[in-house]
């Protein structure tokens, strides 16, 4: 399933166990069991999610348990484009839960985003799942709270949300954990602010990079207040800036309650989104983004069925448990 291809694959496995195959019978066997995954993941989706019963108790589990967060833990969703036959690009939605870990603090003045980095570095984040599909954006939400049972996010001491401040992803996170503190990831805020500071003052000027590092300082304390007003005074609506620059203003001011950096920092809360975009390279683009004509719906459907569990190091136990719903 990691490898290239499928021919590739059924040489690795010739290989490993000195038994011949070829490239169509690796290919039926895994398509096969990655349908056999889907079905058990709209199953388990559709358990995740149906109302309570009244003779059901509170401390049952829907779902069996796996890797169960009980401290920390965050959410993080994305999307991601890949190539379908007849379909042209299309987007797969990834969803990615880790495990929140604090660490040692280190001395930092913490006022400057730029040349204390180190104080980005106050958690690690570990033991990720996936769930990634050709889903519209209510079905994402479906799968995401699945994973979340399976983690066991119901009873997580603390749990936050680092995204890139898509509408659709705040949305279904806060439907599906509404206890969950909701953080605009820190990369995709600056790089708005860079952007705005290139088209304003010309890139790589040394206009530019004051204004730009300046208001990158006080948004790294939460003052994103003053930000928006000095979005505002620069009129950005203008036609001849880039859609992202017009919209920078709006961005920030709706994004605002998202932002309060120095308070997240000192809750030890994560404030990347990295988890979710090393799972889109890793999960999604090795194996689904390569040369080609692209992946058919369902096989490429059931393809990120069986690399969603093979990444959460669930393969051999899905492999002979389609589906997982607890007994």
């Amino acid at each position: 399933m990691q490898a290239p291809s499928f021919d590739l694959a059924a040489v690795a496995f010739t290989d490993a166990v000195g038994a011949r195959t070829c490239g169509e019978s690796v290919r039926r066997v895994t398509e096969g069991w990655g349908k056999q995954r889907e079905a058990g993941r709209e199953r388990e989706a559709a358990c995740a999610m149906a109302l309570a019963q009244k003779e059901e108790r509170p401390e049952e589990q829907r779902l069996a348990l796996r890797d169960p967060i009980e401290e920390q833990g965050n959410v993080s969703t994305d999307g991601v484009m890949v190539l379908v036959r007849e379909e042209g690009w299309k987007e797969v939605k990834l969803t990615t839960i880790s495990a929140v870990h604090q660490l040692e603090a280190r001395a930092s003045s913490g006022s400057s985003p730029l040349r204390d980095r180190e104080a980005r570095a106050h958690v690690k984040l570990t033991c990720h799942s996936y769930q990634a599909g050709l889903w519209d954006a209510d079905t994402m939400g479906e799968q995401q709270c699945a994973e979340g049972v399976r983690r066991g996010l119901d009873a997580c001491g603390r749990l936050s949300s680092v995204n890139d401040g898509a509408v659709w992803i705040e949305r279904i996170t806060r439907e599906n954990f509404p206890e969950a503190v909701q953080i605009v990831d820190w990369s995709h805020a600056s790089e708005r602010l860079w952007a705005v500071g290139s088209a304003v003052f010309g890139a790589a000027t040394t206009k530019a990079v004051q204004w730009t590092e300046g208001w990158l300082s006080k948004l790294w304390q939460g003052k994103v207040g003053e930000l928006v007003v000095a979005l505002q005074e620069l009129k950005l609506e203008q036609g001849h800036y880039p859609q992202e620059v017009q919209q920078a203003a709006g961005y920030f001011a709706s994004n605002a309650r998202r932002m309060a950096y120095d308070e997240y920092r000192e809750a030890g809360l994560p404030l990347g989104s990295g988890t979710v975009e090393s799972g889109a390279r890793s999960v999604v683009q090795q194996r689904m983004k390569r040369p080609g004509r692209g992946w058919g719906r369902e096989s490429g459907q059931a393809m990120l069925a069986g690399l969603s569990e093979l990444h959460s190091r669930r393969f051999e136990q899905a492999w002979h448990t389609p589906c997982s719903i607890a007994a």
